[in-house]
């Protein structure tokens, strides 16, 4: 088994989690504005990575964009891994590459400190990438324990490009936002980046 292979039931009742679906995964709403470079980009690059309709291009063009702008605004104080193995725990099933990871740490050799966990969404189907991701932030979870990194919270974002789901991971609790944010605009959704990377303060970065 691997991440990919989990559907949310699997992944709740493997691990023991609740489930908590609301609203917003944070307390408050925040938007950050884009570069005017990555407003531009992504103005004029959407309509083909739409058009090409293939994970690569889906990536290159629009989603690894994102999570770079989040690395600047970050002052390039936080990783950011692509296609990255990260076999935690194999004989649970937590094993496999990850889309995109990104670290508390400024290290780009290896993956230090997880904190999100960014999956691309087969077949267009936002749902069946939630069991992925709740999977892939269990094991980003149980890294940073082995780590004994003081990470308290780790997110889960699941995409297709044109639109966005957010989940965090506490402990044993999993909470789920039921709402769907469209790209664009991209300001809230460069928000909650941002705020997944900055709501853990007893971590300290490189």
């Amino acid at each position: 088994m691997s991440y990919r292979q989990f559907t949310i039931k699997q992944a709740i009742d493997n691990f023991g989690l609740k489930l908590i679906e609301q609203g917003n995964i944070f307390p408050q709403e925040r938007r950050v504005s884009p570069s005017p470079y990555l407003e531009e980009f992504i103005r004029q690059n959407l309509q083909l990575a739409i058009a090409l309709n293939t994970e690569k291009a889906r990536s290159e063009l629009l989603i690894c964009p994102v999570l770079l702008a989040v690395r600047e605004l970050q002052k390039s104080q936080i990783g950011l891994f692509s296609g990255e193995d990260f076999s935690v725990e194999p004989e649970t099933g937590l094993n496999g590459t990850c889309n995109f990871v990104l670290s508390l740490s400024s290290e780009q050799s290896f993956i230090r400190a997880p904190v999100a966990v960014i999956v691309e969404a087969k077949k267009e189907d936002l749902k069946s990438g939630l069991g992925q991701c709740i999977a892939t932030t269990i094991a980003a979870e149980k890294f940073n324990q082995q780590a004994n990194n003081q990470i308290s919270t780790v997110y889960g974002v699941v995409t297709i490009v044109t639109l966005w789901r957010f989940l965090k991971l506490e402990g044993k609790t999993v909470t789920l936002d039921l709402g769907e944010y469209l790209l664009p605009p991209i300001e809230p959704i460069l928000g909650k980046l941002v705020q997944m990377v900055e709501g853990n303060p007893n971590t300290n970065h490189d």
